[in-house]
């Protein structure tokens, strides 16, 4: 696999896992599979539920619920990437600081299903991620990645912020400027920074 359909398989994997955070009830259903979930514990509270997700999993998680008018923060990763672990801390702090302020994030990990109870449950342990989490999971990456953004070659990480319309609000492929991130958030959610 050459390395821009792995990286776009990261990037479909953390839309996968942003469509298990945004739909928690649901655990089954087109483009969520049930089977393959994982959970940590984060100091005896079970706060991660990373779930495997397909194509239509990341569409639906895109397409957004009607009924919910938070924005919605989407970041893909992989854990083998360096750019995403050097980010992840910054999107920790953010997901904490803005999730009681209304704000939805979903981390879409594109790394390889077996690492779904490996690699990445420690990872986000290791970060004291609470954020929710899906894996992406799929044979072509490139349809997953048209379906985000048909302007991104799949590379990680990247990050959205949709408006409680759906519509991108702010893109960022790379590493974060937290600064930057956090002035898009402020503007959705009506705060000051």
């Amino acid at each position: 696999m050459h390395l821009r359909s792995l990286i776009s398989l990261t990037a479909i994997a953390a839309v996968c896992a942003f469509a298990g955070v945004a739909a928690p009830a649901q655990t089954s259903g087109p483009g969520v599979t049930s089977t393959n979930r994982t959970s940590a514990t984060l100091g005896g509270v079970n706060t991660l539920d990373v779930r495997e997700i397909d194509l239509e999993g990341l569409k639906k998680i895109l397409g957004r619920d009607p009924k919910d008018a938070r924005p919605l923060l989407i970041n893909f990763w992989a854990t083998w990437c360096d750019g995403c672990r050097e980010e992840f801390p910054d999107l920790v702090k953010i997901d904490n600081d803005y999730r009681d302020k209304g704000l939805n994030f979903v981390s879409v990990s594109l790394d390889e299903v077996s690492d779904i109870k490996t690699e990445v449950p420690k990872f986000l342990k290791s970060m004291n991620a609470r954020m929710n989490v899906v894996l992406l999971n799929v044979k072509d990456p490139e349809p997953a990645i048209h379906a985000v953004d048909a302007t991104w070659d799949g590379a990680l990480p990247a990050t959205y912020l949709y408006d409680k319309d759906g519509k991108v609000v702010f893109k960022y492929f790379g590493a974060i400027k937290p600064a930057e991130l956090r002035s898009a958030i402020d503007k959705q959610l009506g705060s000051k920074p």
